[in-house]
């Protein structure tokens, strides 16, 4: 289990249990990020070993472990449009926001996982009143952000194994509920491999018995952090390192793997959702939906990897959008397994224009083109568009995206 809550390189005192939220107090200090700390119940001096004996201790420390965010973080502020009105902006153009996970980690340049995490973390922290915990699966998120003994995080954060994390995060669920302490929320989290394959036995479980947890899977499509192997997630033709572009069907078949929100969807779980790193506001309104609503949630997360796919690193928002816009990737949300949003097609494109900046499906094109391959990828996202109601006509119009309807 992973220490948190202390800056990285120093030497974590208390388990990571006892360093749950920030008590509110704290949200007064101006233009700083929440610490990891919190208040539970009286205060019990640990052992040296760290043991709280049954009763979990205060915040050990008198202020937050936090720095304040840095003004010349440009991109974080800037796609949160400060020209907008307060009650439209989004929770990273606040210089107040939590910071989940902030500098110093060791993932790739233009990841899109780090983004997807720390924007639906600060959103959770805001929605929660900082009153949060997150428990990690094992994967890039996890691997890049907590090099033993540094971290990265700047919420109560805890890591056991690779496929357990839905698991893990239903126990503690359970163990606040026991406590009394229904203001604490959990959010479990993970990438596709160990919530699509590896995860997922847990993860049906904490749907079935409706777990008070959301969990998000931030989607890249394959093992990224064990090189680049094929996930059940993987889409089909995708060169990967398990599904080579040789042969006559190269890269990964067509027929397999697995339609996760659909899967949660069929559990009748109150709340499935998808949502892209490329629409900050519809993921950050999400998760805090999501946040506002009891019992087993889910949100699966759109985040290129430029390693993975073989694209620039500086086009990571682009490719995501031009996945929503040429309907591979669906945005929408569920309730208790009905669809009841969807967020329309702006501009729509051919899956061609998201396939080609892709080293990943660059076989599809060099040194022969397959049309045929290509085709059936369209007639993936035709399919997705008529499903989903992407493209509604002037008679039918599709529900409102939740970004809209809370700014409403």
């Amino acid at each position: 289990m992973t220490q948190t809550g202390t800056p990285a390189g120093s030497s974590a005192t208390s388990s990571t249990a006892s360093q749950m939220t920030t008590d509110s107090s704290l949200e007064s200090r101006d233009v700083m990020s929440t610490s990891a700390m919190t208040t539970h119940g009286p205060s019990v001096s640990p052992d040296p070993a760290g043991y709280h004996h049954g009763v979990v201790p205060e915040a050990l420390f008198d202020g937050p472990a936090a720095q304040p965010v840095k003004f010349y973080q440009v991109g974080s502020f800037a796609v949160g449009n400060r020209l907008l009105p307060m009650a439209d902006r989004s929770v990273q153009s606040d210089p107040n926001r939590t910071n989940s996970l902030t500098s110093g980690h060791r993932a790739c340049q233009g990841c899109g996982e780090a983004l997807g995490a720390r924007y639906a973390l600060d959103a959770a922290m805001r929605a929660t009143n900082n009153q949060m915990v997150a428990v990690n699966a094992t994967g890039c998120l996890e691997v890049f952000s907590t090099p033993y003994p540094e971290t990265s995080w700047r919420v109560a954060w805890l890591h056991s194994l690779f496929g357990n994390a839905p698991a893990v995060a239903s126990g503690v669920a359970a163990a606040y509920k026991a406590l009394g302490r229904d203001d604490v929320r959990v959010v479990a989290q993970g990438g596709d491999g160990g919530t699509v394959d590896i995860g997922f036995g847990c993860l049906s479980g904490m749907f079935e018995r409706n777990d008070d947890v959301l969990y998000i899977c931030y989607d890249n499509e394959a093992y990224m952090n064990t090189g680049v192997q094929r996930s059940g997630a993987t889409p089909p033709a995708a060169r990967t390192a398990t599904t080579q572009a040789v042969g006559t069907d190269p890269g990964n078949v067509f027929g397999q793997g697995k339609d996760l929100p659909r899967i949660a969807m069929a559990h009748e779980i109150p709340y499935v959702a998808t949502a892209s790193v490329a629409d900050l506001h519809d993921l950050e309104a999400k998760v805090e939906r999501a946040m506002s609503i009891r019992g087993a949630r889910y949100i699966h997360v759109m985040v290129p990897c430029p390693l993975g796919w073989g694209t620039a690193s500086c086009d990571t928002i682009r490719i995501a959008r031009l996945a929503t816009q040429s309907g591979l990737f669906p945005v929408f949300e569920a309730e208790f397994g009905e669809v009841v949003a969807s967020s329309p097609i702006r501009r729509q494109v051919p899956v061609e224009d998201y396939l080609k900046p892709q080293k990943r499906f660059a076989h599809l094109f060099s040194p022969t083109r397959r049309d045929d391959v290509i085709d059936r990828l369209q007639a993936q996202a035709d399919r997705n568009i008529r499903r989903y109601n992407l493209l509604p006509t002037a008679g039918q119009p599709a529900a409102a995206p939740v970004a809209e309807e809370a700014r409403a």
